[in-house]
């Protein structure tokens, strides 16, 4: 687990150093987020947060936000010991830098201040988020840690900046129709005379690889897979080096590219005169009719579609993306018959059984001469109804976008309606007008309490302080001060009474709060009733306003939920999702299954359970530096294509290998049976491991010599001999007893030499091998 954090921090940073790495995972806890931040922002410690805490700062409107920069690097605190106090001082510490920098700046989003580090962290390090060094991921050598667990799905292993690989390849293959095209596929039969050019040369061999892989993936008594084989043609194809991160939708481009050449070629082997049906094509590919006025011409053309392009800057949601994307140019002028302006909208006519977003979260940056990611919030449906770009419903959907339309103009009438009345005011402070309201019939209905001021200043003097009798006013205007009824040495007496006659005069009485001087009964009552008045009334339309502004943007959401438009569902299958910034990142993937009807997310060699609340986090974006980049959607009345095969014969569901050709299940055994080998071999290391450990505890240690007196409270250790000591002596005993018996026996014949001898040094050894506890 700890391997897996490590690779995928490696991938996010470009930071190669396995000591600075594992140093950022402990410091986080295993919190990867903070562990990324920690490394970006040049080894900044923040204090360590709750999850929960962690997102929640990340909120809107919350200006309590971790703050990564450069003034953390002025104020570190050391977090590794136990002391409370330090982690209260660095909590202090690190809100004390978010409020200066919310006054400094107005930003309270958490993940734009690490997005500025990140960015400037690539700038000042291009060569190393290059990556001159592929990452691999690193086996356990325990096979045990490999093995699968029951039925839960097999994973992929990174070979080298591979995460996008191992993202797209289990979306497709969670995609039973898919799945089982791939493995059906059969090699054209003239297979021999090919490859007749350089794509098939390419295509043929990838498939065969992928059904492979395929087949490893059903299978495989391994927790992952090795896609090695299947990756280094596609390196050729990419024309770069296993170093290099590549893009999800430009390698799912090229994989369908890939597929439907090699799936051609075996339509074109079995077509009868008719023209041959290409199941990539039709399982990707859709076509729209692009409608529109050029330079006062009108035109139509069908086009051709796999991966459907959209811009995710300035829209909040997936719909304003397709509207977007659906119209160009001045929508007016297509209807009009006399106007010189151009424009087209685009209308599917035909979708494919799986339809692929792909996401435009990367700009160029003019300024700073490199791409950036594009962090907004895009939120996108489960569900998603497509009946409004459908070309045979357009008369309907431009009636709904033109009613659309006039609602949100009305909409933003109300809305700068309501916000004269919430923030009232022609000054650089503005307030509620039912507050001000209020505030004026408080006014008017105070009373005025009339005292002097040093009345106050008496009252609020502090005890150890004195200050004179009051003097009257009219003696002070007279006479003036003296210094012999005021003593010098009290401070209060010389800020009040020594200060020229000009500044120190004080009206003789002033009202203890705002109130009205002069205002009769009358009056009073009739204010009071037009305040009231006033006041109710601005309440009222200040309601009325919010329950029509909440009224149209209901209408609005609702406005394609009749009946109509809700014919072509599609549900979500799959999000791949990029975490890190525009050169550099880490991809994985949240695939729903179907059948047990919850989302897993696919993280290389990781593949764990998942909810719609984690996806939402990672995927929609606008919180952290991970969003949803590429979006799958199946159509859900189309249940072949998630639908499980079924025994002809029995009707029963088939299962793993049983769902495998023939082919393909003997080479999925016999990796299995190496892999068993592998676990075989294990064991038997143990067992000898363990065996050695036995007769080494067997073996008596030799006599000590008296130890020597040690002082109290040491303890006494006495050395194990080792395996070369235990050797060396065993041949030295040996070399000993075969000299005795050859000096014992000098004075006989040459037999009964070799007869006594060998007897006599057969009896020696064997004492000598006991002594040690080896039986020979």
């Amino acid at each position: 687990h700890q391997q897996t954090f490590l690779n995928q921090l490696r991938e996010i940073t470009g930071i190669n150093d396995i000591q600075v790495l594992q140093q950022a995972l402990k410091d986080s806890n295993g919190n990867l987020e903070l562990a990324v931040a920690f490394l970006t922002a040049k080894n900044a410690k923040v204090p360590q947060l709750e999850e929960a805490t962690y997102y929640q700062t990340a909120l809107p409107g919350n200006d309590r936000y971790i703050s990564v920069g450069s003034q953390a690097d002025t104020n570190v605190i050391d977090l590794t010991g136990d002391d409370k106090d330090d982690l209260q001082r660095a909590i202090a510490l690190s809100l004390e830098e978010s409020n200066r920098a919310f006054r400094e700046t107005g930003i309270t989003d958490e993940e734009q201040a690490i997005s500025r580090v990140l960015e400037a962290s690539i700038a000042e390090n291009k060569a190393s988020l290059k990556r001159t060094h592929p990452e691999v991921w690193s086996d356990s050598p325990n096979p045990y840690d490999r093995k699968r667990q029951d039925n839960c799905p097999v994973g992929l292993k990174n070979v080298g900046n591979t995460c996008w690989f191992s993202a797209v390849i289990q979306s497709l293959f969670n995609l039973l129709e898919f799945r089982r095209l791939v493995l059906n596929f059969n090699p054209p039969a003239n297979a021999q005379d090919l490859p007749r050019n350089q794509k098939e040369h390419r295509n043929l061999p990838f498939m065969r690889e992928l059904r492979y892989l395929f087949a490893l993936l059903v299978g495989s008594k391994r927790k992952y897979v090795d896609p090695s084989r299947a990756v280094e043609i596609l390196k050729d194809a990419f024309k770069s080096n296993d170093s290099q991160q590549q893009d999800v939708s430009e390698f799912t481009h090229k994989l369908l590219d890939w597929l439907e050449d090699a799936f051609q070629i075996k339509a074109e082997e079995e077509r009868d005169g008719e023209k041959p049906k290409n199941p990539m094509v039709e399982l990707f590919y859709g076509r729209f009719l692009a409608v529109g006025v050029l330079e006062g011409k009108k035109f139509e053309n069908t086009e051709m579609f796999g991966q459907y392009p959209l811009q995710v800057n300035g829209f909040k949601d997936l719909h304003e993306c397709l509207e977007a994307a659906m119209i160009e140019g001045e929508i007016e002028s297509l209807h009009s018959e006399n106007s010189a302006k151009s424009g087209q909208e685009h209308w599917f006519t035909e979708l494919p059984p799986v339809l692929t977003f792909e996401l435009s979260r990367f700009e160029f940056n003019q300024a700073l001469g490199r791409p950036e990611k594009i962090h907004n919030k895009l939120e996108f449906p489960p569900i998603l109804y497509l009946d409004r770009y459908m070309h045979k419903n357009r008369e309907i959907t431009r009636i709904k976008r033109d009613e659309i339309k006039r609602l949100k103009e009305y909409l933003t009438v109300l809305q700068q309606r309501l916000e004269r009345y919430l923030s009232y005011g022609s000054g650089p402070k503005r307030f509620p007008l039912v507050d001000v309201l209020q505030y004026a019939l408080e006014f008017a209905s105070s009373k005025p309490v009339c005292t002097s001021p040093v009345d106050d200043l008496g009252a609020s003097a502090p005890a150890s302080g004195t200050l004179p009798p009051q003097i009257p006013p009219s003696t002070t205007e007279q006479q003036g001060p003296s210094s012999s009824d005021v003593p010098s040495t009290s401070p209060v007496q010389r800020s009040v009474i020594h200060k020229p006659f000009t500044q120190s005069r004080i009206p003789p009485d002033l009202p203890m709060h705002p109130a009205p001087r002069h205002i009769t009964e009358e009056e009073l009552s009739v204010l009071e009733g037009c305040l009231h008045r006033w006041r109710t009334e601005v309440e009222n339309d200040t309601r009325d306003l919010q329950e029509s502004i909440s009224r149209i943007h209901r209408t609005i959401e609702l406005m394609y939920s009749d009946k109509t438009m809700v014919q072509v569902p599609y549900r979500l299958h799959a999000v791949l999702v990029h975490e890190g910034q525009a050169n550099a990142g880490h991809y994985w993937a949240y695939i729903y299954d179907h059948h047990q009807n919850r989302w897993m997310k696919y993280n290389d060699i990781s593949v764990t359970k998942s909810t719609w609340e984690e996806l939402e986090r990672d995927s929609f974006g606008g919180y952290r530096n991970a969003s949803a980049y590429c979006l799958m959607y199946i159509n859900d009345k189309e249940q072949y294509l998630i639908q499980e095969e079924f025994n002809k014969e029995t009707g029963q569901i088939l299962v793993g290998m049983d769902t495998l050709p023939s082919d393909l299940r003997d080479y999925v055994k016999e990796d299995n049976k190496r892999f068993e080998k592998e676990l075989e071999e294990w064991d038997a290391e143990l067992a000898q491991k363990a065996q050695q450990e036995k007769l080494l505890s067997q073996i008596p240690r030799a006599p000590a010599p008296s130890p020597a007196p040690v002082q109290a409270g040491e303890p006494e250790y006495l050395e194990q001999p080792s395996r070369a000591d235990i050797s060396k002596h065993l041949k030295e005993d040996s070399v000993q007893a075969i000299n005795k018996a050859l000096a014992e026996q000098e004075d006989r014949g040459p037999e009964a030499i070799m007869d006594t001898g060998q007897s006599n040094s057969k009896v020696h050894l064997e004492t000598v091998y006991n002594s040690y506890g080896v039986h020979i």
